[in-house]
């Protein structure tokens, strides 16, 4: 097996110093750096990550708490942050807490102490969640909270996009479907829609409740969101869309022909359904890469892990919205 020291007497420098080049290579001239990666890369040499996290005093490892793994938004954040802990040689450990406030508060005060630092996605009682954490460091993902470092999207870039598009179609009456009462992100998006309507003078946002953000919640809000003469909904997240979807098709009603549907995140169940979802795009690895790169350079202190600007928002149109329907004129009372 190779060891430090054949690299050392390869490369012609001291243990120290190839330790110094691949563990914090800032520190080492550049051309020595080059010399030392490329003869440990020829030779094979792998260094001993639980070595070097023990003399550093640390775990090795992070933790990721998200409220649902059934769900994909959280299973693709989760997917992004485990490839990008595994790229910087440390371990994640992921902890579903099932939408339960309670549990996310204990699972937080378990891993704190056996982790470097907490990535909390969406916590759904962030004041008690962070008032776990204890003094390990944590960045926040779709959430925002005094004191810590948060990685969001651009919420608000992305309502324009799906209302600008359902208004060039032709709709003026837009139902939104929310979801979790609790949910930080459902605020920002029912904001966010309702800014975008101030913009024009002939939009109206019809806001219906709080629903599951699962398929069930879609179904259960199918019927309020016809009856409310909406001609166009844009749903929590897709999960919702389909649910909508799914609970029309069994009235006789057609998406996009008696109502346009516009979901949110672009998660695989999008582009799978009938019809395909018009959806607002997020690339939720890269949520979960950046969330580890920001909670790393808290661990490491070689930064401040201060908030990157919000993520870049994208619609992507397919099957599920069309111009509204000609709806015939109520009939008369007598």
């Amino acid at each position: 097996m190779v060891t430090v020291h054949d690299v050392a007497r390869v490369a012609g420098v001291s243990i120290s110093t190839v330790s110094r080049a691949l563990a914090t290579p800032e520190r080492v001239a550049a051309p020595t750096r080059e010399r030392v990666t490329t003869v440990a890369r020829e030779l094979g040499y792998r260094p001993n990550r639980a070595a070097s996290v023990l003399r550093a005093g640390r775990s090795g490892a992070l933790g990721l708490v998200v409220p649902d793994l059934a769900n994909p938004y959280f299973a693709s954040v989760a997917k992004g942050a485990q490839a990008r802990a595994r790229e910087h040689g440390l371990g994640l450990f992921v902890v579903d807490t099932d939408e339960d406030a309670d549990l996310e508060v204990d699972a937080v005060a378990g891993l704190a102490p056996q982790t470097d630092g907490l990535l909390l996605c969406s916590p759904r009682a962030v004041d008690r969640t962070v008032g776990a954490l204890g003094a390990r460091p944590a960045v926040l993902v779709n959430q925002e909270a005094d004191g810590l470092p948060s990685i969001v999207v651009d919420h608000r870039g992305g309502m324009l996009g799906a209302l600008e598009h359902l208004r060039a179609l032709g709709h003026r009456r837009v139902a939104y479907v929310g979801g979790p009462a609790s949910s930080w992100s459902d605020a920002r998006r029912r904001a966010a829609l309702h800014e975008a309507a101030a913009r024009f003078d002939d939009v109206e946002v019809v806001p219906l409740g709080a629903y599951r953000p699962q398929v069930e919640g879609g179904r259960s809000a199918a019927d309020l969101v016809y009856a409310s003469g909406a001609t166009a909904a844009v749903t929590f997240n897709d999960l919702v869309a389909v649910g909508l979807v799914e609970r029309l098709a069994a009235r006789g009603l057609d998406v996009p022909r008696d109502l346009s549907v516009v979901g949110c995140d672009d998660s695989y169940v999008a582009a799978l359904v009938s019809p395909p979802l018009t959806t607002l795009r997020t690339d939720l690895r890269n949520v979960g890469r950046t969330g580890v790169d920001r909670l790393v350079a808290l661990v490491g202190a070689r930064g401040d892990g201060s908030d990157v600007p919000p993520l870049a928002v994208e619609l992507v149109v397919r099957d599920s919205t069309a111009p509204p329907p000609a709806r015939p004129a109520a009939r008369p009372t007598v």
